[in-house]
């Protein structure tokens, strides 16, 4: 008789996270079959309440649908196999409910969304393609920097710069316009995550004592003036309050989270504040955009027009909404950019608008997760900025819709319309996901089977 081997510790791993994998690529299979019959229904619906008929491309929207998302799918489960089962099928959900609405209202621009879309895909496969260690990231971290204040200036140069709506934002080479700035948060975020990995410990460091607060050396404090000073910059220069707003929430949020550190966050406020005051005191388009949050009934007519008929909208949809392609399109200037949550909230109602936040708390949980199961910090930190990303570019502009906040010029992730937010909103979702499949290689037992 022959006695047999015992299976060893590593083979035991590998058995384990592959299982995991299975598990989690079959209910990402599953989920994403669930939002492609949303999605789809929510198209039929819109057609027959505005057109009382089916859409002539029902079939071909649908195959082009399974066509993408199967894609994506796929190239998760050979790319990233034991990678978390959320974050696709809840894009694909936020993107396709987007395209439906584009649609309803302008079908010029859904057709270019419906391209910007399989691009999307495209740079999602190509990033998980590509960066196959999120580690090695680390190692470009001043390149990054780099990268990203480079796209910053790009609005600024004469020839290629353009200014839409006040806000310059935009460049232009030949018949290519985009957002350069939406690609530099992601080139920030990666920037920040390794500088404050390298500096952790120098930076998490308590020498002095205010109260009960335990702070740092006063010196270490540089990092968050600069990044309130660049945020500064940001907002004059090119006149945008909410990228200004994210690059230093997203720099502060890291930099507590690297340190543990709440002296960071105190400060943080404190000059949050200050120049959330002087700005108001010294820039107009600022004064405009506080006064029409405090009270846009002064000009009806004017500039609190978009954020009346939005209440108005919000207002009207009630509970469960007046149906899909009942709404009045149109009369929301930008509804299918800035505003496109109000279009949602008057078609959908209440319900429709809780299920999209619903929809992107899910999507920061399970990127916070990710973040705290992490051994590696870089990692880590770097899940928790892309996660800052998504979460508050979606706060922020819910928020301004609801007038809950001042309006500002982001977009809505994954669902208004916009190719440069689509794209790198991809990428980012690939370098999440990348970070959860190798916390799941790296730890099997400390993930769930989700």
């Amino acid at each position: 008789m022959t006695a047999t081997a015992a299976p060893s510790a590593g083979d035991t791993a590998a058995a384990a996270v592959h299982a995991l994998g299975r598990r989690r690529r079959t209910t990402e299979l599953g989920l994403i079959v669930l939002a492609i019959i949303i999605i789809l229904g929510a198209y039929a619906l819109a057609s027959l309440g505005r057109n009382a008929s089916l859409p002539a491309d029902l079939w071909p929207f649908l195959a082009a649908l399974v066509a993408l998302l199967l894609g994506a799918h796929v190239a998760t489960r050979r790319l990233a196999p034991a990678a978390d089962s959320l974050f696709l099928p809840i894009a694909a959900l936020l993107n396709g409910i987007g395209y439906v609405f584009i649609a309803r209202l302008n079908r010029d621009l859904a057709a270019l969304q419906a391209g910007w879309t399989a691009a999307g895909i495209a740079a999602y496969v190509m990033t998980l393609l590509v960066v196959r260690d999120i580690r090695l990231l680390q190692r470009y971290r001043y390149t990054a920097g780099l990268v990203g204040v480079a796209l910053l200036i790009m609005p600024l140069l004469p020839g290629i710069g353009r200014s839409i709506n006040g806000a310059r934002i935009w460049v232009a080479i030949g018949p290519i316009s985009f957002q350069p700035g939406e690609f530099a948060k992601i080139a920030f975020a990666v920037f920040f995550a390794g500088f404050l990995v390298e500096r952790r410990e120098l930076l998490s460091v308590a020498t002095f004592r205010v109260g009960r607060l335990n702070t740092p050396d006063p010196k270490h404090f540089a990092p968050v003036l600069l990044a309130w000073g660049a945020s500064l910059i940001v907002l004059i220069f090119q006149r945008d309050l909410g990228s200004a707003l994210l690059f230093f929430l997203l720099f502060v949020i890291m930099l507590w989270v690297a340190t543990g550190r709440v002296s960071y966050l105190v400060v943080g406020m404190g000059l949050f504040s200050v120049g959330a005051y002087l700005s108001w005191m010294n820039f107009a388009h600022v004064q405009k955009r506080v006064d029409v949050w405090l009270n846009p009934w002064a000009d009806a007519h004017g500039a609190g027009y978009q954020i009346i008929q939005a209440a108005y909208a919000l207002a009207w949809g009630g509970t469960s909404g007046v149906g899909p392609g009942l709404g009045i399109a149109g009369r929301i200037p930008y509804d299918e950019t800035d505003f496109i949550f109000a279009v949602i909230g008057e078609e959908l109602g209440l319900l429709g608008t809780t299920a999209i936040l619903c929809a992107f708390l899910l999507l920061s949980g399970s990127g916070l997760r990710v973040a705290r199961e992490s051994r590696d910090p870089f990692p880590s930190v770097l899940a928790v900025g892309l996660t800052v990303l998504i979460a508050f570019q979606a706060f922020i502009i819910m928020g301004g819709v609801t007038r809950l906040l001042p309006l500002t010029g982001v977009t809505l992730p994954f669902v208004s319309y916009g190719g440069s937010s689509l794209l790198s909103n991809y990428v980012l979702l690939a370098l999440l996901v990348r970070i959860s499949d190798q916390t799941a290689r790296r730890g099997p037992d400390r993930v769930v089977a989700r």
